[in-house]
């Protein structure tokens, strides 16, 4: 007869045959066996690195990696860089030329404006035209240069003050127009008043412009040049590691070489060469472009400014018909600042010693030579004024003669600008040569890394077949 008593490990509630008990592994709940995955691999790793297979299998996966990454992080590099000289080029350089177009061609309007005072009766149309044009010019060069005030210091407040203040300017002008052609003492006022306007605020905001642009410029073309270290030393660290690789395969296997491993050696060391002659030419032709270009460009836009702002302070002592000491005083400490007191220096002798050696040296040098023949003009117009010759001062001040103060300016005017334009295509082909010799160079690298994986990959697969 059957016993129908149960039994006391199959007792309602307690596990069957073959269960695992709540506290084993394969009881847990599923998070709880998700938790310890990571562990678990962690102890399969390091029970299969306990063998030679195990290890050599751990190994090739770490090189793998670390030729990847490094591939990638040289590949971004080196595309960053080449990103970057192309900004240079294509962007920023020109964004700079713009401020710097601003800065000129407002200064330029308010000396023609004062030139165009001095004539006796109907405003000559060159200058009229002379002068709108150069409005016409510093609208468009802000236009472009507002374009990208992002990050470029307080570009945008500046934009800001000379979109305001611009038109401004011109009603005032043209208000003194309107007087003068009357006959109206007061058109002589609202002249100053207008100039009083372009040097205290509008100049000051255009300045701030070039400045902050010139220097946007500068920071990227020192970011251009800089020392790629975490690709450098990823790579150099990946040298290591197979050339550690290949001597444990030599003492485990007792064979001398393994072709994948030499292969995937000569991929990285190739890209460490390639690299960094690459990087050598290009930041000494970028430095170079620097150096001969956009600095000696700073340089010389500073020195046309100082000139034509003279220029509009000897035309205003003139305007000011004995009321002109301020102007005269502004005049000369610009010609200092133009050629010193000894007319050698200042700008123009800072510009000389940064060209010499350059395709600029001779223009530079023929803007000196304009401005001391300027400084000998203006000499003779103070003579003429202060000696009652009114209109003998301004003939001498406005007239295209050869030896007068205008020709001379002129003179100094057109050098600096040709002495501006050399400089900058300077700038302009150093930084392509520059942006040349890094040609192909970021796939390359990137094909390089992708070689040094394969080479890996077949070399250590090599020795794990001799294990089966």
């Amino acid at each position: 007869m059957t016993s129908t008593v149960a039994r006391p490990d199959t007792a309602a509630g307690s596990p069957g045959p073959g269960a695992p008990p709540p506290d084993e592994p394969g009881g847990r709940s599923g998070v709880a066996g998700l938790l310890e995955l990571p562990g678990q691999a962690v102890r399969a790793v390091v029970k299969s690195a306990a063998t030679t297979p195990g290890r050599l299998s751990v190994i090739a996966v770490g090189l793998v990696l670390l030729s990847l990454l490094a591939g990638l992080v040289a590949t971004l590099s080196a595309q960053n860089k080449d990103d970057t000289i192309s900004g240079l080029i294509d962007h920023r350089e020109p964004l700079a030329v713009a401020a710097q177009q601003v800065f000129r061609s407002l200064s330029d309007a308010d000396a023609t404006a004062a030139s165009a005072f001095l004539s006796v009766g109907t405003e000559p149309p060159a200058l009229r035209q002379k002068y709108e044009q150069d409005i016409a010019e510093a609208g468009s060069a802000l236009a472009k240069a507002a374009s990208d005030t992002a990050d470029v210091g307080d570009a945008a407040k500046q934009v800001d003050i000379l979109n305001q203040k611009i038109p401004v300017y011109t009603g005032i002008v043209e208000t003194a127009r309107a007087n003068n052609r009357q006959g109206f003492p007061s058109g002589a006022s609202y002249l100053r008043e207008a100039s009083q306007l372009m040097r205290t605020t509008i100049l000051p905001a255009a300045q701030a412009l070039y400045t902050a642009d010139t220097t946007k410029l500068s920071d990227e073309q020192d970011a251009s040049t800089s020392f790629p270290w975490a690709a450098v030393a990823l790579l150099l660290v990946l040298v290591a590691a197979l050339v550690l690789t290949q001597i444990y395969l030599t003492r485990r296997t007792n064979r001398v070489l393994n072709i994948g491993l030499l292969v995937a050696t000569g991929a990285v060391i190739l890209s460490l060469l390639w690299g960094g002659v690459a990087l050598v030419i290009q930041g000494t032709l970028v430095a170079a472009g620097k150096t001969d270009g956009t600095s000696q460009v700073d340089v010389l836009v500073r020195a046309r400014i100082a000139a034509l702002q003279a220029r509009a302070d000897e035309t205003l002592t003139l305007v000011a018909r004995g009321d002109g000491d301020t102007y005269e005083q502004q005049f000369i400490k610009l010609a200092d600042q133009l050629v010193g007191p000894d007319g050698k220096s200042g700008l123009l002798g800072k510009a000389r010693d940064l060209a010499i050696g350059t395709p600029g040296q001779q223009k530079i040098e023929a803007a000196e030579q304009a401005a001391r023949d300027w400084s000998l003009a203006h000499i003779q117009v103070r003579k003429l004024d202060n000696s009652g010759q009114y209109q003998e001062a301004v003939d001498f001040a406005t007239s295209v003669s050869k030896d007068s103060a205008a020709a001379a300016f002129q003179r100094l005017d057109a050098n600096l600008q040709d002495a501006i334009d050399v400089c900058r295509q300077e700038f302009l082909d150093d930084t392509r040569s520059g942006e040349n010799a890094l040609t192909a160079l970021a796939p390359g690298v990137g094909v390089l890394a992708v070689l040094a994986a394969a080479g890996v990959t077949v070399g250590v697969r090599e020795r794990l077949r001799e294990y089966r």
